[in-house]
């Protein structure tokens, strides 16, 4: 124990210069006669580490004041200075007297300083890392009585909500013998020993839910089952209170509001599990009755009935009423409906008016208000993306009427810009009833959004360049190197002062992209976007061009002893070079989630007996193309979709040569068929993601629920005149992850089909159909935008056809398997899968049929279907 002398009647001893205690009656009157004097200048003793005039001022104790001993001055002096905990004696003694004038000694013995701190016992790295972040201890702080009990209980309890119920915490200190002055050593001693799990739930008086579903209900209060992975069985007595009340809503939902839990009991039956014995009462089951409405005029009690959509004699349901009236997810409700029209101030009570027998009667309680309209408009946050480009997304304009789906609508688009991090966003509307407006704040936080682009992946090699074809070894495993700035500039660049490091703001894309695999491919690529063009509406201008060259890794020339530098006839290659101009414009019908884009190409290829495409491996082409692509896209995020649907109707055709020439098309030579190719092209694509859970996230972390991706394509080459035939380019190859399609490689469109080696399932000149069907499971290990990683098991078949005939879009090749995808902001969306081909390939024995491979990808999209 720390021990506080207090001296105040050393004047009093033998040896003060006040009193000289010759016998007691003298030490009596000096009691009974207090004396003052006036404060000399203090003394402070003992302060290592603190600064006496610091201590001077603590105490309360001044030069020149009048004080009285006997008093109450030198005892406040004491509690003012014990009370900052730093100190573990404090004394106040009388040093001299000269005159009126007292002169003291403020002595002080300081607790040890932090020299250093550390871990003993079981404690992982990765624990002790976490724990230091909610310690926060630092060198030189004060080391006190406290400090070591809270250090203690945080520690307990962080191994407490891991499950170690009997962990035991101790704290050694240690004199700091480098140290002049007092430091200590603090070591924290952890003995974890093992985990209390929960064995055994036992639901009592139960008689119309089984016991299993009732245990569903107790998410994290579930029996530990070794075969279960993602069921540590732990107990903890805050999930036990946060998961009973779900099977008291378990009862709710199926009609019995007067279902509770009488008691719940935990106990040991063995050192380290307990059981958990929850006794119920059901109650009677309940329906629901008439409703009426009161307060209403903007709509008939019979269109809200219909909103309401539940009828007398349905089963009781509190849940099912409230997200009826005011919480449905999908916005059709009763207060979605008053909300969306402006009435702001809205306000609904359901009140239950009659109970008869089972049957439940309720009055629904209105008030409408006033229509509400917008006033001001302001977001916070946006430290480098400028102003109008968060405006120009916002749907709540000023002077508009107030609607709740407008606030929803610009809280996807404000996500899908990508610029925000979407587990942040937040709208603060701040009604003004006096005036019937209403002012609302948007909040955003800035996250990463340009991208250091690594692309690459393997999934079997295929050697194209020569005249033979074949597949004896070739390009295998393909890297791309490229920058993405999403959030671009364009009218800042001779701008100085904002290179930081680069112009930003504007929601410009400028990309600039290398891809090679060494000397068999290489290809570059450089695109620019402007989603607003003219900066009123959004319509979009992109402008791109590219370069690719493929071959057999032969070098273009050689030198000859007697021609000297001569082509090598040896070589096998094929250059392209592109140009696109592109034009999107957001469409009003049939809804607003619709999109339009229509872009003009031009690619030239230079072919030197290239083996990909058989029927034309020399020579060049031209080919002048319109796209035009129809879409509407509802997702809610980017990278993490839950919700919403993606579908596009992607057309490609080039001008119909073979009707405004007129020539033998059978008798000419490739060359002269395929001078200007033509043809048309057709791509559908839909694309659903539906949340299965529905699970809330705690405060300071986010919702993790399971989600489910489905999605069918169908891909169709067609020709104009059947003379002419299928145009050697532009046709599907599928199999792989897609990755090895060359993103910039316009001739041929790779399809990723997971479990088989890549472009393996069609012919080897491609073929002009193609279907594929895909399901994932997908589960969210971190929402984090810093880096959001997600696991998925999928399912998936796809098949090419040489033509239509042929075409059967039930004739597939299935696979499954497992993957994982990390976004990383600087690097993209990086995945692995493994994926097991469940069915034989004609003609290659040695894929399919049950074997499994593995295929890395970087890059979200595995093929456009």
């Amino acid at each position: 124990m720390t021990k506080l002398k207090l001296i105040l009647f050393l004047f009093l001893i033998v040896g003060s210069p006040i009193f000289s205690q010759t016998n007691d009656s003298t030490y009596i009157d000096a009691l009974k006669a207090p004396k003052k004097y006036r404060l000399a200048p203090l003394k402070i003793e003992g302060a290592n580490f603190t600064d006496p005039s610091v201590i001077a001022l603590l105490s309360g104790l001044t030069e020149g004041q009048e004080i009285t001993i006997p008093g109450d001055k030198i005892a406040d002096a004491i509690k003012a200075l014990w009370k900052q905990s730093i100190f573990e004696d404090i004394q106040i003694l009388q040093d001299k007297i000269i005159g009126k004038d007292i002169f003291l000694i403020i002595k002080v013995v300081e607790r040890p300083r932090l020299s250093k701190f550390s871990f003993k016992g079981g404690v992982k790295k990765s624990d002790a890392d976490d724990i230091r972040n909610k310690i926060r201890l630092l060198k030189e702080r004060v080391v006190t009585d406290y400090m070591l009990g809270t250090i203690k209980n945080t520690v307990h309890d962080f191994y407490l909500d891991k499950g170690y119920y009997h962990n035991v915490v101790t704290i050694t200190q240690i004199p700091d013998p480098t140290t002049k002055a007092p430091h200590t050593i603090i070591t924290i001693n952890v003995e974890k020993n093992k985990k209390v799990r929960i064995q055994d739930v036992n639901i009592i008086g139960n008689t119309l839910l089984s016991d299993g579903k009732l245990r569903r209900k107790l998410k994290d209060s579930k029996p530990f089952r070794w075969y279960n992975p993602f069921n540590s069985g732990k107990y903890l007595e805050e999930n036990l209170e946060k998961d009973l009340p779900n099977i008291v809503a378990k009862y709710n939902a199926k009609g019995y509001r007067d279902a509770r839990i009488i008691k719940d009991t935990t106990y040991f039956v063995s050192p380290n599990r307990v059981a958990i014995d929850v006794t119920i009462d059901e109650g009677h089951k309940y329906y629901f009755g008439n409703f009426k409405w009161f307060g209403n005029s903007k709509y008939r009690s019979g269109q809200l009935d219909t909103i309401l959509n539940i009828q007398p004699g349905d089963v009781y349901d509190q849940s099912k009423l409230e997200q009826k009236l005011y919480m449905n997810p999908n916005g059709f409700d009763v207060s979605s409906l008053y909300q969306d029209d402006g009435y702001l101030f809205f306000q609904i009570n359901p009140q239950e008016s009659n109970i008869h027998n089972d049957t439940i009667d309720f009055d629904i309680l209105m008030y409408e208000g006033k229509q509400a309209t917008i006033n001001k408009v302001t977001i916070k946050g946006n430290d480098k993306t400028n102003d109008h480009v968060v405006y120009r997304e916002i749907r709540t304009k000023p002077g508009q009427l107030f609607r709740r789906s407008d606030i929803i609508r610009t809280q996807r688009e404000l996500s899908q810009l990508g610029y925000f991090d979407p587990e942040k966003l937040n709208v603060v509307p701040t009604p003004n009833p006096a005036d019937g407006t209403v002012d609302i704040e948007y909040t955003v936080e800035e996250k990463p959004s340009d991208q250091i682009e690594l692309s690459g992946g393997y999934g079997g090699r295929t050697n194209y360049a020569s005249s033979g074809g074949g597949s004896a070894g070739g390009i295998g495993i393909i890297g791309t190197l490229g920058v993405t700035f999403n959030n671009f500039s364009a009218r800042n660049i001779f701008n100085k002062s904002a290179w930081r490091p680069l112009p930003s703001g504007d929601g410009q894309r400028l990309s600039i992209r290398a891809q090679t695999n060494g000397i068999y491919y290489q290809s570059y690529n450089a695109s620019f976007t402007e989603p607003w063009l003219g900066g009123k509406k959004p319509n979009s201008l992109t402008v791109s061009a590219f370069h690719s060259l493929f071959s057999n890794g032969q070098s273009r020339y050689i030198t000859d002893p007697t021609l000297g530098k001569i082509y090598n006839p040896n070589r096998n290659s094929m250059s392209i070079i592109g140009t696109s101009i592109g034009f999107g414009k957001r469409l009003q019908w049939p809804d607003n989630y619709f999109n339009l884009y229509t872009n003009l190409n031009y690619n030239y290829y230079d072919l030197n007996k290239y083996g990909a495409f058989p029927i034309f491996n020399t020579g060049y082409a031209n080919d002048i193309n319109l796209g035009i692509n129809i879409s509407r896209n509802s997702i809610d995020a980017p990278i993490y979709p839950k919700h919403g649907s993606n579908f596009v109707f992607h057309a490609q055709y080039t001008p119909p040569y073979s009707k405004f020439e007129n020539k033998d098309y059978p008798n000419l030579t490739p060359q002269e068929r395929y001078k200007f190719i033509e043809y048309q092209k057709y791509k559908i694509t839909a694309e659903w993601f539906t949340q299965l859970t529905n699970k809330k996230g705690t405060e300071g972390k986010e919702a993790r629920n399971l989600v489910l991706r489905t999605k069918v394509g169908y891909g169709f080459l067609g020709y104009y005149n059947k003379n002419v035939g299928f145009s050697p380019f532009e046709r599907f190859y599928m199999g792989g992850s897609g990755i090895s399609g060359f993103q910039n490689f316009v001739a041929r469109e790779i399809i990723a089909l997971r479990g088989y080696p890549d472009n393996s399932i069609s012919s080897s000149g491609g073929d002009p159909i193609c279907a594929r069907y895909t399901m994932e499971l997908r589960y969210p290990i971190s929402l984090n935008p810093q880096a959001t990683i997600f696991i998925l098991g999928f399912a998936e078949a796809g098949n090419t056809w040489t033509n239509f005939k042929t075409f059967n879009p039930f004739q597939v090749k299935r696979s499954a398997g497992v993957g994982l995808r990390v976004f990383l902001p600087m690097f993209g969306l990086l995945g692995i899968d493994y994926g097991w081909g469940f069915d034989n390939v004609p003609g290659q024995p040695g894929i399919g049929n049950g074997k499994g491979q593995f295929h890395f990808t970087i890059g979200g999209a595995l093929g456009e279907l």
